[in-house]
């Protein structure tokens, strides 16, 4: 069976990524830092599809978490999805610039070490895919999570240039308002967004797979924001950063 190793594994998107890869016939290697819940939730995994389940607890904020992890990868992934993020209450520069750092480390220096970690063996057996889960944020100025989800889009777009394989695929998956316990975690009110802005987990990872399959260097599930981006595009960036900052708080 192939291996694939899902980061931010326990919730939302990832728990998503879990179950459809679980019913794919993968092996799965879970990463989080709730050791209870990752245990919880591979016996699940293992009882529904019958897969090998392996959890990994570990804070990718933190220097032991991050090595712990990218020398599981190095061990070798068929496919390595970098979902851990988080956002943070409040408004640049009024979060704490420790708070800050913390988030660049999460969706900026694991994506970067752990896709560095996996492509060794990747490009060994020459065969693989990474998918780095942005942001449909990530097109528009909107604080620190907006700028690395930014980053992690231009990231994966030039590590698919660099790595010159067609079959080693590197992906952006930048889903909008998704239906998770990300907004709970940051302490945001989500009364303000519109109800029709809301995506399934389980709808978004569906479309990044085909996307993926399809050999897309990013993917923006369903028509409703790919509709909103292509406006976006025709929208001067002062306008888009007054939109996106209201709906934002």
């Amino acid at each position: 069976m192939p291996t694939a190793l899902i980061t931010g594994a326990t919730s939302g998107i990832g728990a998503a990524f879990a179950r459809r890869l679980a019913a794919d016939a993968f092996s799965l290697v879970l990463v989080a830092r709730d050791e209870l819940r990752l245990a919880k939730a591979a016996d699940q995994l293992k009882l529904r599809y019958g897969v090998n389940v392996e959890v990994l607890p570990a804070d990718l904020s933190t220097e032991e978490g991050l090595a712990r992890v990218e020398t599981r990868v190095r061990e070798g992934v068929d496919l390595l999805v970098n979902n851990a993020g988080f956002g943070n209450a409040g408004t640049f520069p009024d979060v704490p610039a420790e708070r800050e750092a913390r988030m660049l480390k999460v969706h900026c220096e694991a994506v970067l070490r752990l896709t560095l970690a996996a492509l060794p063996g990747m490009r060994e057996r020459d065969r693989g895919a990474i998918v780095n889960v942005a942001s449909v944020m990530a097109f528009f100025a909107r604080s620190t999570y907006s700028a690395s989800k930014a980053w992690v889009v231009n990231f994966s777009q030039a590590t698919a240039n660099e790595v010159g394989s067609p079959r080693i695929k590197v992906m952006a998956l930048c889903p909008g308002f998704v239906r998770t316990e990300f907004h709970q975690r940051a302490s945001m009110d989500t009364s303000g967004i519109p109800g029709f802005l809301w995506l399934k987990a389980d709808n978004v990872v569906a479309e990044a797979m085909r996307d993926l399959a399809l050999g897309k260097r990013v993917s923006v599930p369903d028509l409703r924001y790919k509709v909103i981006l292509a406006v976006g595009r025709l929208v001067p960036r002062s306008v888009q950063s007054m939109v996106s900052s209201r709906i934002g708080r």
